[in-house]
């Protein structure tokens, strides 16, 4: 270890809480250091049902105000990512042996008001038997609604934050746990250690955020010595992959026998995403994956409602992650509450921030308000500034994401439409930095299949602290799913061979 840098915060944690303090803690003119101890967004923030939404079944916990939050957030984070996150309609067939209507008529009726919908259609009623939604629906069925909400790609929304991070003066350092944290003269002296270089480093640092997820008690126990533990309560959701099964662009929320809601999403152009399930989890979360069961239950869902009966050779592949909720005693999984918990400790003069739970939706709010608990530890920093700026590639006129696709037609002509459409999507207004001069595909570079070019790799290389053949078809797009066996390995070989550090 050489010197010791001195900075004002330093964020345990790369998941989206973690990246959306760095980016608003370093657009505030503090210092900040985020460590990640494996890729961005590796753990749970990468395994959501990729949502922004409101949670519309918190409402039968009475979850009101977390409900309003989230629907205000969801309206913020359409203006500030448009490139990433975008309206999709529910439908959702009604079964009488549930919810009754009235009820769910109710919720809906809630969900459209309660938090100030602008921009979003709002519910209506569908007849199944004719609407062409219910095409796909069991003939017993119907009745049903459909309502808004928003698709995001939940990886690239941890991505985008800590690439705004770090052009506001950030550091982010992954594949680099905290070995240690420990106060020292009112401040903390953080040690971290690159797991793939070995590199040790140690810095200091007026205030420590805890943004671990899963692993928050044990940042809190094991790394920062504390004797106090807090109540957590790990559950876990699993999602299958299947080939989608319906016309159209609207997705599905249907109700299970266990009262339960399951989301049927339409997903990277010719798949469903299906989940999730909810289950208490006391393994370590590095272990987490979806068993048979979770799979079976899922695929019973989308039996009970649609005509097409999916098996378990229709699922091309499965995830799962643990979500960090504060424990607040009910039995329930379901009913534990989404809502976030800060847990401030100052002891010895040196802050530590804890963050309990969360959502996807509620991240920026959730990282104003952690930094407004530190106000008075850093009086001079700026006032809050995230409501009204753009990600990066978010910065199109009016957040207009169709006249942005227009304005990519015009300038990229040769470029097949659907390789725009991936490029417009994930990189938004910077697919400019990707394109560079080509003007031909073979401008690109080498291709590896599907809609993968050596330019893209390049740019995640370069711009995204993408480090192995994973990081790139996996996290920062999902190439993955769009190249056979023999692709992937030929793409991995090729990555290791370029970026041989980075492998």
């Amino acid at each position: 270890m050489t010197d010791t840098p001195e900075v004002d915060l330093f964020v345990i944690g790369g998941g989206i809480n973690g990246a959306g303090i760095a980016r608003d803690a370093a657009g505030r003119g503090l210092s900040v250091v985020l460590c990640e101890k494996d890729d961005l967004a590796e753990g749970t923030s990468s395994r959501s049902g990729k949502l922004v939404h409101g949670g519309l079944r918190y409402l039968e916990y009475y979850e009101f105000r977390l409900v309003r939050e989230a629907l205000i957030e969801r309206e913020v984070l359409m203006r500030n990512a448009p490139h990433i996150i975008w309206p999709m309609r529910f439908v959702l067939p009604h079964s009488p042996q549930d919810r009754p209507a009235w009820l769910v008529r109710l919720g809906l009726f809630l969900y459209d008001h309660l938090g100030g919908r602008k921009k979003l259609p709002g519910t209506r009623t569908l007849d199944l038997r004719r609407d062409p939604e219910g095409a796909a629906i069991k003939d017993a069925y119907t009745k049903g609604f459909e309502y808004s909400d928003c698709w995001v790609d939940d990886a690239r929304l941890v991505v985008l934050n800590a690439v705004d991070a770090a052009e506001r003066g950030a550091v982010v350092l992954t594949r680099t746990p905290c070995v240690s944290a420990r106060r020292d003269n009112g401040a903390w002296r953080v040690v971290t250690r690159n797991t793939m270089t070995g590199e040790t480093r140690e810095f200091i640092a007026k205030a420590l955020v805890n943004a671990a997820g899963p692993w928050v008690t044990d940042v809190l126990t094991r790394v920062a010595g504390s004797n106090s533990p807090r109540n957590v309560r790990l559950v876990k959701g699993s999602h299958i992959i299947v080939p989608k099964f319906w016309k159209g662009e609207n997705a599905y929320l249907v109700q299970n026998h266990d009262n339960r809601v399951i989301f049927i999403n339409p997903y990277e152009r010719d798949k469903a995403l299906i989940g999730t399930t909810d289950i208490a989890y006391e393994g370590r979360a590095e272990d987490v994956a979806a068993d048979e069961s979770e799979v079976q239950y899922l695929i019973d869902a989308v039996n009970r409602y649609f005509k097409e009966q999916l098996t378990r050779d229709d699922v091309e592949t499965s995830f799962s992650g643990v979500r960090p909720l504060f424990d607040d005693g009910k039995g329930n999984p379901s009913a534990v509450t989404r809502d976030y918990v800060f847990d401030l400790d100052e002891t010895g003069g040196a802050p530590l921030l804890n963050i309990f739970g969360g959502k996807i939706t509620t991240f920026r709010e959730l990282a104003e308000r952690g930094m407004h608990r530190m106000e008075k530890i850093f009086p001079q920093m700026a006032r809050d500034w995230t409501a009204h700026a753009p990600l990066p590639g978010g910065d199109m006129d009016g957040a207009d994401y169709e006249a942005f696709r227009n304005t990519m037609k015009v300038d990229y002509p040769w470029m097949p439409r659907r390789l725009r459409q991936h490029y417009g999507r994930l990189y938004g207004t910077r697919s400019a930095w990707i394109v560079g001069e080509a003007t031909t595909l073979a401008g690109l570079g080498r291709h590896f299949g599907g809609d993968l070019y050596e330019a893209e790799v390049t740019y995640l290389v370069t711009h995204e602290w993408a480090l192995t053949a994973e990081d790139v078809i996996w996290r920062r797009t999902k190439h993955r799913l769009h190249l056979s066996a023999d692709q992937q390995a030929a793409f991995t070989t090729w990555f290791d061979a370029t970026y041989p550090k980075a492998a």
